[in-house]
């Protein structure tokens, strides 16, 4: 299959109609836009936009998503822009309104059948399902030390997912001597063919070394196991490298713009 077809497949199944990333949340058609909805611990924001979106109307459709999240109390939300998206100037319109626009993303699709071959993990290291809080934990605890940042909202996310809609995620944690250094996590979507990888973070004295690969493949396997044709990847630019030696396509670039109510 063609780079444009995985794309256009892509934004039909992923995103025109896309489907709840998980519990309590709820995907909806309004006008020109695809949104998702949930509680302030989940992920908020507009996940597709018609790609006949005229410029008038792009600026309309703006306001509504300013509104009706100010209306929900929430304190922020986000507009996941790709770079095919239309109209060519609508990341210059999002900043107008008062997004302010994060690292850009680099989409990346794969064949699943390329990434299954073994699972090679450097000596001292194991890989442990995450199936209870606190395996939770632990991932949170990873990603903490990955990535520098709060682990909160990811451990709500999992110990949420894991006791109310476990059957289409998979997620596991790499340790060493007990103690986690990557952790990562997988969207199974039903219906379209993709499975999502996500995290992947692995601290500092720990990179270069194939946890990251480790990961990818064991994904991969149980993504083979279920049916699932593409793995897809909004890659940082740290992973985005390795991912494209193990085979994994470009098909864009992806800016999360996200909008905080001023406060």
């Amino acid at each position: 299959m063609r780079t444009d077809e995985v794309r256009d497949l892509y934004d039909r199944t992923m995103r025109e109609h896309a489907r709840p990333d998980g519990p309590g949340v709820r995907v909806e058609r309004v006008g020109p836009v695809v949104r998702q909805v949930g509680g302030p611990d989940d992920w908020n924001g507009v996940v597709w936009s018609d790609p006949e979106l005229a410029a008038a109307g792009a600026d309309a459709a703006i306001r509504a998503q300013i509104e009706h999240w100010a209306a929900l109390g929430h304190e922020e939300f986000e507009w996941k822009l790709h770079s095919h998206d239309r109209p060519a100037d609508l990341g210059e319109r999002l900043r107008a309104a008062g997004f302010v626009p994060e690292p850009p993303e680099t989409l990346l699709v794969a064949p699943t059948e390329l990434l299954t071959g073994p699972v090679l993990l450097p000596e001292g290291v194991t890989l442990r399902p995450v199936t209870d809080a606190a395996g939770a934990e632990l991932m949170a605890r990873a990603h903490e030390r990955a990535f520098g940042t709060d682990g909160a909202r990811l451990l709500h996310q999992v110990v949420k997912r894991l006791a109310e809609a476990p059957d289409d995620f998979v997620a596991v944690v790499a340790l060493a001597d007990g103690e986690p250094v990557s952790s990562a996590r997988m969207e199974l979507y039903p219906g379209t063919g993709f499975a999502g990888l996500w995290g992947g973070g692995t601290v500092a004295e720990w990179r270069g070394r194939g946890v990251y690969r480790a990961l990818v493949a064991y994904r991969a396997r149980i993504a083979a196991e279920r049916g699932y044709g593409f793995l897809q990847v909004d890659a940082s630019a740290m992973s985005a490298p390795i991912l494209a030696r193990l085979g994994f396509t470009a098909l864009g670039t992806t800016t999360p713009y996200v909008y905080r109510a001023a406060g």
